[in-house]
């Protein structure tokens, strides 16, 4: 795993967050929506509930929108249904690409993401054309900056906790698990009062591609720029090495 932790990529998604913390609020209220609607509003009952409280936290969504979302789901019979729909395809010079998405009107959702490839220069395929160049993984990262502990007492705590993987990267930690493990991993690290920067299931490249064009790299931008601002797409996974 080591030297794609991509942590340089996610601080500056996140200084993008800042900017727009709307978008990536209404991301997280939706998952507390379906979270709350799947498996009910009391987190210790609730371990995916926990788990996007956990990454509410962590994009500094303060606590009463939190419970404000939680009671909103779990007293409004009306309230919106979201159905998840995942996209696959490829953007400029064969880059994979997921995108995962929460929507009430899913023509609206699919001639966005349609669109975003086609002015990428991309195009959207069938379910299945990418997503095996990725592994589905529990991932942790942490900043060196917040965390006091070396590596050594780190990776030890995170491998008996049950992670997969630990590797070190230059101004970060990556911890690995699998999907399933977690949710028990991300708490225990948790209650060892370990600051998680990022802790979610994502999907983790097999390979990576470069792109050395620069025509290739605005369309990629572009590409990335219109996915991220269309409030239905929940995350986007992809393989460039950027």
């Amino acid at each position: 795993m080591s030297g794609h932790s991509k942590f340089a990529n996610i601080k500056h998604k996140k200084e993008r967050n800042d900017a727009a913390k709307g978008k990536i609020f209404t991301i997280i209220g939706r998952e507390i929506a379906v979270a709350v609607k799947e498996g009910g509003a009391d987190p210790n009952n609730n371990s995916k509930l926990k788990d996007v409280i956990a990454k509410a936290k962590a994009n500094n969504m303060p606590n009463d929108t939190i419970e404000r979302g939680i009671k909103k789901a779990a007293g409004d019979a009306n309230a919106v249904n979201y159905v998840s729909i995942t996209y696959e395809g490829y953007g400029p010079n064969g880059t994979a690409i997921i995108v995962d998405a929460l929507t009430d009107n899913k023509n609206r959702t699919a001639s966005n993401v349609r669109n975003a490839f086609t002015k990428g220069n991309g195009n959207v395929g069938t379910i299945g054309c990418v997503s095996y160049l990725f592994d589905k993984k529990g991932q942790i990262i942490i900043d060196k900056e917040e965390c006091e502990m070396d590596a050594d007492e780190l990776m030890m705590i995170a491998l008996d906790s049950g992670a997969e993987d630990f590797s070190e990267e230059e101004d970060s930690f990556e911890i690995i698990t699998e999907p399933d493990d977690f949710s028990d991993v991300r708490e225990k690290l948790e209650k060892a009062g370990i600051p998680m920067a990022q802790a979610e299931v994502t999907m983790i490249p097999q390979t990576w591609v470069e792109l050395s064009d620069e025509e290739d790299i605005k369309r990629m931008n572009r590409l990335l720029d219109l996915l991220d601002e269309d409030d239905d797409v929940q995350a986007v996974y992809h393989n460039w090495d950027e």
